[in-house]
């Protein structure tokens, strides 16, 4: 029954997840919501940026034109970073894998070495087992040197089963090498073919913005365009709150899911545990039932034999004391004898004690043995691992926070480092030369510059807009919006979380722009905000 106890326990513990497996299992849960949180966003930003293509599309600018080979470029200087990137982590793998190789190689020297030594040694010694049983040498020193043969054939076989290992540790290394030689070499053969495609994306790029120059000039100077602009980017960070509001809605909704279903389940394993409890407490109660009823029968046993034991020693007792008195009637009957035979000399008071009776030794009492009380059973495993479950139970809960919303930020504060370093064109709120006001500021720089986020934050918009060309737009937090437009290259997609510092793009001249340089806004609530009070220029 104890046996049962304890399965019952092991089971109840089986039911409860070890600390480490709940902890790998709870980190993959966070991963895994986190890629559904980031594809959901990116499908809402896909559908909102169909939805404001469809919008524009009964309206063209010659800077549309403009939009494929400007999109192209930057997918490819994204591409032709992380191959410089990995290639970079190859050659580092390659050189860390020759270096093991030298060092392999002087290994699989050195044991060839030992090897070649032990093999010479023992030739130029003439020691082998069939020499030495045949010399006909004295049997102990034959013994001895058969002993010491085994030794040097045990040494030879383990530099033999070493030296296998450094040749297939050897050809592992090597295997590794070319491997990544294979990929150095793809990767350089993709980013030539993709610099050869940057070059005539460029090329097309400046023949069709010389095409176009003089349309995208006139319309540059339109200020019914500049106030377009304005309100394309106003409607889409409208429409982009109100995805990111949804999205939001969507995570609490299905976060609210998830501490339900966390709920019910604790709660399940707090009552299986409990009947698993209440189950042990019954049988050790049960246990301790039995343990009694077999302590009161052992006690009445050993007070039955004490009882028998008591009542052998009284009968030995009388017997002893029957066997005396028989003794001394003999005595008597014998010195009546000699006085009847006329033995004068012989009589004399009979010492009472000739025939020395000597009392019957008291019949010791059996004591019986004392009642052993049966031992308290020491208290359930259940009852003492109960606290600890439930100590493990808010553990699990304390690891398995909220998932995040999809902004990692937390909101902007002043004084941040600007995006890039360069010349300030226009202030906020001043009329543009070309008509309209400035709503952010252009931050003159040269092309290719990385343009860094000025706070951490998620991005949630990642692509080419009419007016602004390749545009990148950062979530805060808290309604903070930071808006980067006119990049040559994007290098982060939508839902990518960004710490400050981080290179999202890089500068460039898209949309149209004569001159490189970054387009740089802040937006709260939907309502752009001075740069220039945030910003440490």
């Amino acid at each position: 029954m104890r046996f049962m106890a304890g399965l019952l326990l092991t089971m109840a513990a089986a039911m409860t997840p070890w600390p480490g497996v709940a902890a790998s299992s709870d980190l993959a849960g966070r991963q895994t919501d986190a890629e559904q949180q980031q594809a959901a966003l990116r499908e809402r930003i896909d559908a909102l940026q169909q939805s404001l293509e469809d919008r524009e599309a009964e309206r063209s600018e010659a800077a549309d034109a403009l939009k494929a080979s400007e999109t192209a470029i930057s997918r490819i200087n994204s591409r032709l970073r992380d191959l410089a990137a990995d290639n970079e982590r190859a050659e580092a793998d390659l050189a860390g894998l020759e270096k093991q190789i030298g060092v392999q190689q002087q290994t699989l020297k050195r044991r060839r070495t030992e090897l070649a030594d032990q093999l010479r040694t023992q030739y130029a010694s003439g020691l082998s087992p069939w020499t030495a049983l045949l010399s006909g040498d004295d049997p102990q020193q034959l013994g001895r040197n058969l002993g010491y043969l085994g030794y040097v054939s045990r040494a030879r076989a383990a530099s033999v089963t070493a030296l296998r290992q450094d040749l297939d540790r050897l050809a592992d290394l090597q295997g590794q090498a070319d491997a990544r030689r294979a990929d150095i070499q793809r990767m350089v053969t993709e980013t030539s073919e993709q610099k050869t495609e940057l070059v005539a994306q460029q090329s097309e790029r400046a023949t069709l913005l010389a095409q176009l120059e003089g349309k995208i000039a006139a319309q540059r100077a339109e200020a019914r365009k500049l106030g377009r602009d304005d309100s394309r980017l106003s409607t889409l960070i409208v429409d982009l709150e109100k995805a990111i509001a949804e999205q939001a809605e969507a995570a609490r909704r299905a976060e609210e899911a998830r501490q339900r279903a966390e709920a019910v389940r604790l709660a399940q394993e707090a009552r299986l545990a409990e009947e698993a409890r209440v189950k042990a407490e019954a049988q050790r109660k049960a246990d301790a039932a039995r343990a009694a009823e077999a302590a009161k029968a052992e006690a009445a046993r050993v007070e039955q034999a004490a009882k028998a034991a008591s009542q052998a020693s009284r009968d030995q007792a009388a017997r002893d004391v029957a066997q005396a008195r028989e003794q001394v009637e003999a005595a008597r009957a014998r010195e009546r004898s000699a006085v009847a035979l006329g033995d004068w000399d012989s009589l004399r008071p009979i010492d009472q004690g000739g025939v020395r009776v000597a009392p019957a030794p008291p019949a010791r009492p059996v004591d019986p043995p004392a009642r052993t009380t049966p031992a308290t059973p020491p208290p359930a495993a259940s009852q003492v691992s109960n606290d600890d479950d439930e100590a493990s139970t808010q553990q699990q809960a304390t690891r398995r926070a909220p998932a995040p919303a999809p902004s990692q930020g937390n909101g902007l504060r002043h004084g941040l480092t600007a995006p890039v370093r360069g010349t300030v064109q226009g202030r906020f709120g001043v009329d543009r030369p070309d008509g309209g006001v400035w709503r952010g500021i252009v931050l003159r720089a040269n092309a290719g510059t990385p343009v860094k986020v000025v706070a951490p934050g998620t991005v949630v918009y990642a692509s080419w807009l009419r007016g602004f060309g390749n545009l990148i737009i950062v979530d805060h937090g808290k309604q903070y919006m930071t808006v980067y437009a006119y990049n040559q290259s994007l290098l982060k997609q939508v839902g990518d979380a960004v710490a400050a510092g981080d290179s999202i793009a890089t500068v460039g001249s898209t949309g149209g722009q004569v001159e490189s340089g970054l387009y740089f806004e802040i937006r709260y609530r939907g309502t752009p905000v001075d740069p220039a009070q945030w910003l440490a220029l």
